[in-house]
């Protein structure tokens, strides 16, 4: 059977799947009306079925269109509302959810997050990291400094050269 507030209390990806299923606006809570519609959509009338669904929710992760819709729906989905932009901390725990798992770099882009002098990330910056993520390779070779794919001030970060490019992942 599943345990339904283990669920929504866990910081599990398929949650973020499931709030986007049911277009929620805020994140920790569901309305009654987000969650009648999203599990109307699901064709989900009881628990059981949700449980049936959590695998399929897990699977759309990788189609990469869907991916990519899930991760800027995260980004208004986890700001706080009167504000444009996501405050740091949340932006490093939701990119950690997101891209900690399938990115190689996360980790030293996590760890210049976590030095750098930014307090937020704003939508832009939020865009970029998942364009980088994706099109970057991970010794950095294919990296366009003139390019449209910022990650602003990443590359020119202690972190990246303490190592040099090929021996990127050592400087953790």
């Amino acid at each position: 059977m599943l345990d339904l507030f283990h669920l929504l209390s866990s910081p599990d990806i398929v949650m973020l799947v499931l709030a986007w299923k049911l277009e929620a606006a805020n994140m920790g809570f569901f309305t009654k009306e987000e969650w009648l519609k999203g599990m109307t959509s699901l064709h989900c009338d009881c628990t059981e079925r949700l449980q049936g669904k959590l695998d399929y929710m897990r699977s759309q992760l990788n189609d990469q269109i869907i991916f990519k819709n899930i991760y800027r729906y995260a980004f208004d989905f986890a700001r706080d509302k009167d504000q444009r932009s996501l405050d740091m901390d949340t932006a490093k725990s939701m990119l950690a959810l997101l891209l900690g798992r399938t990115w190689p770099l996360f980790p030293v882009f996590h760890q210049f997050l976590e030095q750098s002098k930014y307090k937020v990330m704003n939508k832009d910056q939020w865009y970029n990291v998942l364009e980088f993520s994706r099109t970057v390779n991970t010794d950095l070779s294919n990296y366009d400094e003139d390019g449209a794919c910022k990650c602003d001030g990443f590359l020119s970060s202690p972190l990246i050269r303490c190592a040099g490019v090929n021996r990127l992942l050592t400087c953790l």
